[in-house]
């Protein structure tokens, strides 16, 4: 998939390693997703952005007809199964749409044509790949019980950065409650 360049939003010749990529944000030992265990952790959050639109997804060019990457479906599944709680925020909710039936996620807003809501439409394919959408606010956070999965709205919103961690805080506080 295509680099950006978020300065100029315009699109890079070069090519970038994921794991290499990862390793750079985040200044520190990381590993490949083939080493994630459930048994390992009490939980799972995978955050969004661009990575889990175009590489951990296909959605950002095929919409509501998606593919997950195998691995990550995998890791999604396991822990699911085991019961263990998921998070996610901003777009990779439409992660869960497409593997747990049924599963309740926000992506904020259902409305489109405003300016605070630019991805709205995103609800629309969340519920078409038979999830069900849940209308938030960005500060908040929708919390499916049965499946144990966590969602904020986070960056589908343009707002001020502090409502968007308020929401990534409460999404992240309810991921360890349902740990215990």
């Amino acid at each position: 998939m295509h680099v950006v360049d978020h300065t100029a939003g315009s699109e890079m010749s070069e090519t970038r390693n994921v794991l290499k990529e990862s390793a750079r944000i985040a200044r520190g030992k990381i590993s490949p997703l083939t080493e994630l265990n459930d048994g390992d952790f009490d939980a799972l959050i995978i955050p969004g952005g661009f990575g889990a639109a175009k590489n951990l997804s296909s959605f950002a060019t095929k919409g509501a007809d998606m593919c997950v990457d195998p691995t990550l479906s995998d890791k999604v599944t396991s822990f699911h199964a085991a019961g263990k709680p998921i998070g996610m925020c901003c777009i990779a909710p439409v992660i869960a749409a497409k593997l747990i039936p049924g599963v309740e996620l926000t992506v904020g807003s259902d409305q489109e044509g405003t300016n605070k809501w630019p991805h709205a439409g995103t609800a629309g394919a969340i519920n078409a790949m038979g999830g069900k959408h849940v209308v938030t606010e960005v500060s908040e956070a929708h919390v499916d019980y049965k499946n144990k999965v966590v969602t904020t709205a986070a960056f589908m919103c343009e707002t001020n950065l502090h409502e968007i961690h308020d929401g990534v805080g409460v999404m992240v506080t309810e991921v360890l409650k349902l740990t215990k």
